[in-house]
C-alpha cells in the first residue's frame, strides 16, 4: 500500500472531547460568580472566595504605584488559577486564544505547520505539514520544542504552549528547537494552515484490496467524511478496512460516537461519568457497514481521547483488530464555555469509560497506559519511505481475508 500521507493532526492539545457546558462567567469579570454551576462555584469562587477575589482585584486596581492593565491583569488570573488545579488537560483561553481554537477545532489555524505533543521539556514535534514554515525550517518529528520568543516551555500546559506558536498570519515567532544534543533558533512566519481530517486510497495487499482511511482527529463532520470514504473504498472492490488513528488527538465525544456507528451495529460505544455530571451511556446510532467486513485500528503513542473511544468500542466489540502500540491514556473529558470577555474555561468535568467498562487514564487527570493492542508494531522513523506499522496493519486484515 506504500506509505500513506504523514499523519499530522492539529497541535496536540489535551482539547478532548470538548463538550460545550457552562464553567466559569466571571471571577472578577462582571462580578456575578452566583450565576456558575454549583460545583465550579464551590471549587472556585464560593460566596467568602469571590468577594475576597473582587475586594483583592479592586485594589490593585485603585491603589497599586502604576496604572494596571485590567485586561491583562484578569487573563493572568484566570490562567493562574486554572494552572493551580495541578491538571494538565485544563486551560484558561483569553480572547485571541479562544479564537484559535475555535478555527483548530474546524481543523483550520494560523500557525507554523506542525503537530505536537505535550512532554515535560516543552512540546515534542509528531509531525509537520508539507509546504509550510516548520517543513521548510527542517522541523523534524522526533524534535522538542523548548522555548517561544525566548520563553521556556518547561511546566506550560501544551494549550498555553501552542497558543505561544500561533499567532496572526503574517507575523513572526522564534522557536529554540532541540534535536539530539543540537539547540538552534529558527525564525518563522506564521501561516493560515487547513488540516485535511481525512485521507484514503484503496490499494493491493498480496492479491487483496484493501481500503485505508486516514482520519487525523474529530473535528465537525468527521464521521460524514470517514463514512463516505469506507463505502467509496467498498464500492472499488475493497474487501476489508485500515482505519488509521495514529497521532489523532481526538475531538469532539460525538463524532466518536458516530464514526464508531460506521463499524458498530449496535450496543454502547463509551458511557461517562462526572462529580457534577450524571453517568450518560452513548449507544451505536445505526448505519454500520456490514459486520462481515473486516477491520482494523491502526494506533500509537499519539492517539488520544476520542480516538481512543473509538479504538476502545470496536475492540470491546470484537469488531476490529487493533495494531500499532499503546494509545495515549487519556481517561477523563473536558469541557469548554465562552467567557463574557470573549476567552473561555476549558475544564476536566468527568471520565470515560469503553463498553467493557475501562478507563484508559492513570487516575484522575494523570496519564495512563491507555489501550493495548492486539498486534504490536511500531513505524521506524529511520525509513522514511516504508512505513512497518502500516505493513503489518496490511498482513493483519490480509489475513483475516484468507
Amino acid at each position: 500500500m506504500g506509505r500513506p500521507y504523514r499523519r499530522i493532526s492539529p497541535l496536540l492539545v489535551a482539547v478532548i472531547l470538548c463538550v460545550p457546558a457552562a464553567l466559569v462567567g466571571g471571577i472578577w469579570l462582571g462580578g456575578h460568580p452566583e450565576d456558575l454551576p454549583g460545583g465550579i462555584r464551590d471549587a472556585l469562587v464560593g460566596d467568602k472566595s469571590s468577594a475576597l477575589v473582587r475586594e483583592a482585584m479592586n485594589d490593585i486596581k485603585s491603589s497599586y504605584y502604576r496604572k494596571v492593565d485590567t485586561t491583562q491583569l484578569v487573563n493572568t488570573g484566570l490562567g493562574a488559577a486554572v494552572r493551580s488545579l495541578g491538571d494538565q488537560f485544563s486551560s484558561y483561553f483569553d480572547p485571541s486564544q479562544y479564537r484559535a481554537f475555535q478555527q483548530q477545532s474546524n481543523g483550520e489555524f494560523t500557525g507554523v505547520g506542525m503537530t505536537v505533543q505535550r512532554v515535560k521539556q516543552g512540546l515534542k514535534v509528531l509531525g509537520t505539514y508539507q509546504g509550510t514554515p516548520a517543513r521548510k525550517a527542517r522541523i523534524q518529528p522526533g524534535d522538542y520544542i523548548v522555548a517561544v520568543n525566548g520563553a521556556p516551555l518547561t511546566g506550560k500546559s501544551s494549550d498555553a504552549s501552542t497558543a505561544m506558536i500561533k499567532g496572526k498570519a503574517g507575523t513572526e515567532v522564534t522557536l529554540t528547537v532541540l534535536a539530539g544534543k543540537q539547540r538552534r533558533t529558527v525564525r518563522l512566519t506564521r501561516e493560515q494552515v487547513t488540516v485535511p481530517l481525512v485521507s484514503s486510497h484503496l490499494a493491493t495487499y498480496h492479491g487483496h484490496k484493501l481500503g485505508y482511511v486516514l482520519l487525523s482527529q474529530f473535528g465537525d463532520a468527521a464521521h460524514t467524511q470517514v463514512g463516505n470514504a469506507v463505502r467509496r473504498l467498498l464500492a472499488k472492490g475493497a474487501k476489508g478496512i485500515v482505519l488509521d488513528l495514529r497521532n489523532n488527538p481526538g475531538g469532539l465525544l460525538d463524532e466518536a460516537v458516530y464514526t464508531s456507528s460506521l463499524f458498530v451495529p449496535k450496543g454502547v460505544i463509551v458511557s461517562t461519568a462526572g462529580r457534577a455530571r450524571p453517568r450518560h451511556v452513548y449507544n451505536a446510532t445505526g448505519g454500520a457497514i456490514p459486520t462481515n467486513i473486516p477491520v482494523v485500528v491502526l494506533v500509537d503513542r499519539g492517539s488520544a481521547s476520542a480516538a481512543e473511544i473509538v479504538t476502545g468500542a470496536l475492540q470491546d466489540h470484537h469488531r476490529a483488530t487493533v495494531v500499532g502500540t499503546h494509545t495515549f491514556g487519556k481517561g477523563v473529558f473536558q469541557a469548554v464555555m465562552s467567557l463574557s470577555n470573549g476567552g473561555a474555561l476549558k475544564i476536566t468535568v468527568g471520565e470515560y469509560f469503553t463498553p467493557d467498562g475501562r478507563n484508559l487514564g492513570g487516575g484522575g487527570v494523570k496519564e495512563g497506559k491507555g489501550l493495548a493492542p492486539d498486534v504490536q508494531a511500531q513505524d521506524n522513523p529511520k525509513t522514511p519511505k516504508v512505513d512497518e506499522a502500516l505493513q503489518v496493519a496490511e498482513h493483519t486484515l490480509a489475513g483475516k481475508l484468507q
